[in-house]
């Protein structure tokens, strides 16, 4: 039996982007939270109820840089071109958190204000960059007949891009406020209530603003959801219903979850949220990987390469997982003012 290599390795690198989407969302979304917070000790349990787990959530972003880098080295060389900016952007903030996450800790007075200054600014940059980048993904990348990158160095920075990023950054607040429902109590678990109203009712209106506007940035995008030119396909839309059904059934149980006061089932349906949105993106440009002119086989190593590194997928995919999974199964319960991180 002769193995889809090139389909297997854009499967791989599309499930560790949207773990890192899920993971590192709700860490970025506490970040995005915090000049909301009423204390300093609120902070102080909105950071340590991450701290046990937000470096463990980048590891996603490592294999998806990474596995498009070596799996697909002609994508990878047409995309960082056109992104170079918000990706330089992103990396610079996601380390002026890291580094904040850790100096907050340890700082007095007024460096301990600075660091909680730099650790929201790193949050909120890293997410309006990432923004910047998923928007000028989705609109499109301009390429020469050889594959090469051919536009300018600020295509990614249109209207559209910039209602991706404002609905990123809506949509990390929902999830982080969801992670605090789930993680704390007490005074601060009844303010990520009200974050979660807000961020969710926020979230809802920019995915539908957002999923309206990606019918306008490409007409391949609105052939696929049954948009063809002036002409209207339902069955192609009701093929594709699942997907915001998806959507709507997480939006759904976020509501419920709230107005019953539960601890769990908001961050899920926020979970669900995020899920749909990520699905109904990758059925607008599948099988391009360089949306619209370079598919992912178009854009493989050869199958020699692409096996071989399979093999260390095989081996530590199966490790990040059951790393992760023993990571939130160890700190599973709320975390409370005393706890401390060391």
């Amino acid at each position: 039996m002769n193995l889809d290599l090139p389909l297997i390795w854009a499967a791989v690198i599309a499930v560790g982007v949207l773990m890192y989407v899920l993971l590192d969302g709700f860490d970025l979304g506490v970040g995005i939270l915090f000049p909301f917070a009423g204390s300093p000790t609120d902070r102080d349990v909105m950071m340590d109820s991450v701290a046990p787990v937000w470096d463990g959530n980048e590891t996603w972003l490592v294999l998806g840089g990474g596995g498009l880098f070596a799996a697909f080295p002609y994508a990878y060389a047409a995309l960082m071109p056109a992104l170079y900016i918000p990706i330089l952007l992103m990396l610079m903030a996601l380390i002026l958190r890291g580094v904040a996450f850790e100096f907050r800790l340890r700082g007095r007075r007024r460096g301990k204000k600075f660091w909680t200054v730099a650790f929201a600014v790193g949050s909120i940059t890293a997410t309006v960059a990432q923004g910047f980048v998923l928007g000028g993904f989705i609109q499109g990348v301009t390429l020469d007949e050889a594959g090469r990158f051919a536009g300018g160095r600020f295509d990614w920075l249109t209207p559209y891009t910039i209602l991706v990023a404002v609905g990123l950054v809506a949509g990390y607040a929902l999830l982080g406020a969801t992670w605090l429902i789930w993680k704390t109590e007490n005074e601060l678990h009844g303010r990520a209530r009200l974050w979660a109203w807000a961020s969710g009712a926020m979230t809802a209106a920019m995915l539908a603003a957002v999923s309206i506007a990606t019918l306008f940035v490409h007409p391949r995008v609105a052939s696929r959801w049954g948009f063809d030119g002036g002409a209207f396909d339902p069955d192609r839309l009701l093929a594709l219903f699942p997907i915001p059904v998806v959507g709507l059934a997480g939006l759904a149980l976020l509501v419920v979850g709230l107005l019953r006061r539960s601890h769990g089932w908001p961050f899920l349906g926020a979970f669900l949220v995020f899920l749909s949105g990520y699905l109904g993106l990758a059925v607008g440009f599948f099988p391009n990987i360089v949306p619209y002119d370079m598919t992912f086989r178009d854009a493989a190593s050869p199958d020699n390469a692409l096996g071989f590194m399979l093999v260390g997928v095989l081996i530590l995919l199966p490790a990040i997982l059951g790393y992760t999974a023993w990571v939130y199964w160890v700190f599973r319960g709320k975390v409370s003012a005393d706890a401390g991180y060391h």
